[in-house]
C-alpha cells in the first residue's frame, strides 16, 4: 500500500459539475482502493469527512496584494502570470516539510505543480489539455485592439516553457488527446500516456418532439473559451434561430460571473441555471447540446456528457478535430455559421435525423466509461 499525495488547486469533493473536479474525484477514489490518499488543495474545508483511505488538507489562497506583487515579480523574471493565482506559500512550506513521507505525487495540472518544492520524486502530472495551446488560441481569437491580446500571446510562450519544465521533472504525463501528445517536443513519448475523460453512466433520456424548445450549453462560464462560446451563440446565432422558432430557449448550465449573468439574461430566451449538481432535471425537452468553442484544446467533456444522455450534440470543427476515437463516428460539426444554424434547424424538425444522432452518440460514448479508463492506471502506478 502506497501513500499518495494528490495535489490539486480545486477540491475534488466540492460537488461542482466541472470536468477537472469530476476527473480528480474519480482518480482519488480509484487510488484509494489500494492506497492511502492525502489530498492537498486550495480553498475552504467542505463537508467531506476524512477516512482511513482518503484525507483532505486545505490551504487558503494568497491575498490580492501578495498576488499582485508576485505578478510584478513574474514580469521581471519572465515567468507566467497565470500560475500566481494558484500559488500558496503556506502550502509550499507544508510540502517542503512533509514531501518525503509520500511514495507518489499525483499533480493535477501545472497550476498545482507550481506549488511543489524543488525535489526529485515519483511524479505523475495530469495535464489534461495544454494550457499554452489554449492561451495561444485565445490570443488569435481576440480583437486586434484588445489590450489582452498581447498579454495572452506572451503568456502562451511563457507557459509553454513552464510546461516543458514540468514535463521534464515528471515521471508520467497524462493528456486527453493524441493530437496534443504529438505536439510535445523534446520529451520522451514513453513518459506520456493518453487518459481520456470518462462518463459514469449511460442513460438515454432524450426523446424527440417538435415541441422540444431547449438548446443547452454545459460548462464553467468563468472559463474564457466557454464564456466566449456562449456570447458568440447568443449574439450571432440565437437571434436567427429565434426568427424560425420564437419559442426556443438557450439554457446555460454552469458557474458564471454575476456580470455575465446580468448581461446574458437581458437577451430574449436566455436562461441561466448556474452551478448544478444534478443534470437530469434540466435535460427534458432538449433539442441539442452545444460545444461551439472557437478556443479548444483536448477533449471537450461536455460533448461526452451530452452523448451519455443520448442528447444530439453539435460542435465546432476545432472541437471535432481534437477527438481521436470519435472522429470516425461522424460527430456533427460545423465549419461556419450557416452550417451551425442548419444543424440546429435539422435537429429541431427532423425526428429521423435527431434520433440517429442520439443513437450514434450512445454507441460512441461506450468507449469512455470510467472503469475502462481508470483500469489503465495499473500500468504505471
Amino acid at each position: 500500500m502506497k501513500k499518495i499525495l494528490f495535489l490539486t488547486v480545486r477540491d475534488p469533493f466540492s460537488g461542482k459539475f466541472s470536468g477537472d473536479v469530476i476527473r480528480s474525484k474519480k482518480f482519488v477514489e480509484y487510488f484509494s482502493k489500494k492506497n492511502k490518499v492525502q489530498i492537498i488543495t486550495l480553498g475552504n474545508n467542505n463537508k467531506f469527512k476524512n477516512s482511513k483511505k482518503i484525507s483532505i488538507k486545505f490551504f487558503k489562497r494568497e491575498n490580492f496584494i501578495l498576488i499582485f506583487f508576485r505578478c510584478l515579480l513574474s514580469i521581471i523574471q519572465l515567468k507566467p502570470l497565470h500560475l500566481n493565482f494558484f500559488y500558496s506559500s503556506l502550502l509550499k512550506k507544508y510540502l517542503s516539510q512533509n514531501i518525503k513521507s509520500y511514495d507518489l505525487i499525483f499533480c493535477q495540472s501545472i497550476r498545482a505543480f507550481y506549488n511543489l518544492p524543488d525535489f526529485q520524486k515519483n511524479i505523475i502530472l495530469d495535464v489534461g489539455d495544454l494550457y499554452s495551446k489554449n492561451y495561444y488560441q485565445t490570443f488569435k481569437n481576440l480583437f486586434f485592439l484588445n489590450p489582452l491580446k498581447i498579454i495572452y500571446y506572451i503568456e502562451s510562450k511563457l507557459i509553454k516553457k513552464y510546461e516543458h519544465f514540468c514535463f521534464s521533472k515528471s515521471n508520467k504525463i497524462l493528456l486527453f488527446s493524441k493530437k496534443e501528445i504529438k505536439e510535445i517536443k523534446n520529451i520522451s513519448k514513453s513518459k506520456i500516456v493518453q487518459i481520456n475523460f470518462g462518463v459514469d453512466k449511460i442513460k438515454k433520456i432524450y426523446k424527440f418532439s417538435k415541441k422540444n424548445y431547449k438548446i443547452i450549453f454545459i460548462g464553467n462560464i468563468k472559463y474564457t473559451p466557454n464564456r466566449q462560446a456562449c456570447y458568440n451563440f447568443v449574439n450571432n446565432i440565437f437571434p436567427i434561430i429565434k426568427e424560425f422558432f420564437p419559442e426556443i430557449e438557450f439554457h446555460i448550465l454552469g458557474e458564471i460571473y454575476s456580470l455575465d449573468k446580468y448581461i446574458l439574461l437581458r437577451k430574449p430566451g436566455v436562461q441561466i441555471k448556474g452551478k448544478i449538481k444534478n443534470l437530469e432535471p434540466h435535460l427534458s425537452n432538449v433539442i441539442c447540446g452545444l460545444a461551439n468553442l472557437n478556443i479548444s484544446t483536448g477533449v471537450q467533456t461536455k460533448l461526452l456528457t451530452y452523448m451519455s444522455y443520448g442528447i444530439p450534440s453539435i460542435c465546432s470543427e476545432k472541437v471535432f478535430k481534437n477527438f481521436d476515437k470519435i472522429r470516425s463516428n461522424k460527430i456533427d460539426y460545423y465549419k461556419n455559421d450557416k452550417e451551425f444554424i442548419n444543424l440546429i434547424i435539422k435537429m429541431k424538425n427532423n425526428s429521423s435525423y435527431s434520433n440517429k444522432v442520439s443513437d450514434r452518440g450512445i454507441k460512441t460514448v461506450q468507449k469512455f466509461k470510467w472503469p475502462k479508463i481508470l483500469n489503465s492506471f495499473d500500468r504505471f502506478i
